[in-house]
C-alpha cells in the first residue's frame, strides 16, 4: 500500500509560537545536529524572531492535533540566487518520508522563486542530512567534520508552478480540516 502523501503548510510571522515550540522539544544533540552548535531555549527564540518572513519561506508539517512536526526554513539570497535550506523533524515523526518532503518543498519554492542554486550545510556526523541531500540529488563535500551540499536548480516550468499551487491547496485544506476536528465533542474517557 503506497504512504500518504505528505502535506505541507506554508508558515507565516504569527506561527513563530509553534515553530519555537517545535524546535525546543527537540533534545540537546537534536539540535546540535540541526543547527551546528548547541542551542539553548532562549537562542532558538532569538533564532525564529530573526526570520524575516518576507524575503524567506518557512514550511511545516501540522500534525492532527496541531502540533509541528516537521520545519523547513529557506533562507534566500536574491542578490546571489542561492537559498540555503535548514530542516528539523521531531524524532517521534522520523522515518516517515517528512524530511526530505520538506527538502523537496523548500527545493521546489526556491526553484519557482527563479534561484539558480540549493544550498545546506551540516555536520558531517549528521549522516541523516547528508543521506537526504543525496537522495536530493544535491551534492555533498566534507571537509574538516562539516558538509556542504549543493544542488544547481533548473528553470521552473509551469508543470513546476501548478504542483506548488495544488500542494499549497490541499495543506491549506487540511490543516482546516484538522482545525475543526478540535471543536468536536468527545468521547468521555
Amino acid at each position: 500500500m503506497p504512504k500518504p502523501a505528505v502535506l505541507i503548510q506554508k508558515l507565516v510571522a504569527f506561527q513563530r509560537r509553534e515553530i519555537v515550540r517545535h524546535l525546543q522539544q527537540l533534545s540537546a544533540e537534536d539540535r546540535r545536529l540541526r543547527f551546528g552548535s548547541a542551542m539553548s531555549d532562549a537562542a532558538i527564540e532569538r533564532y525564529v524572531a530573526q526570520i524575516d518572513f518576507v524575503r524567506d519561506k518557512v514550511f511545516g508539517i501540522f500534525e492532527i492535533d496541531l502540533t509541528l512536526s516537521g520545519v523547513v526554513h529557506l533562507a534566500l539570497d536574491p542578490a546571489s540566487g542561492m537559498a540555503e535550506l535548514g530542516l528539523s523533524v521531531d524524532p517521534v515523526h522520523r522515518g516517515k518520508g517528512y524530511g526530505f518532503a520538506l527538502l523537496n518543498r523548500g527545493k521546489l519554492r526556491a526553484q519557482n522563486l527563479g534561484c539558480k542554486k540549493l544550498y545546506m550545510h551540516c555536520l558531517a556526523e549528521n549522516q541523516i542530512m547528508i543521506h537526504l541531500a543525496q537522495k536530493a540529488g544535491m551534492q555533498v563535500v566534507t571537509e574538516a567534520g562539516e558538509a556542504d551540499a549543493h544542488a544547481p536548480l533548473s528553470e521552473a516550468t509551469y508543470g513546476d508552478f501548478a504542483r506548488e499551487v495544488v500542494g499549497d491547496q490541499m495543506a491549506l485544506v487540511d490543516y482546516l480540516l484538522k482545525q475543526q476536528t478540535r471543536w468536536l465533542p468527545r468521547k468521555p474517557a
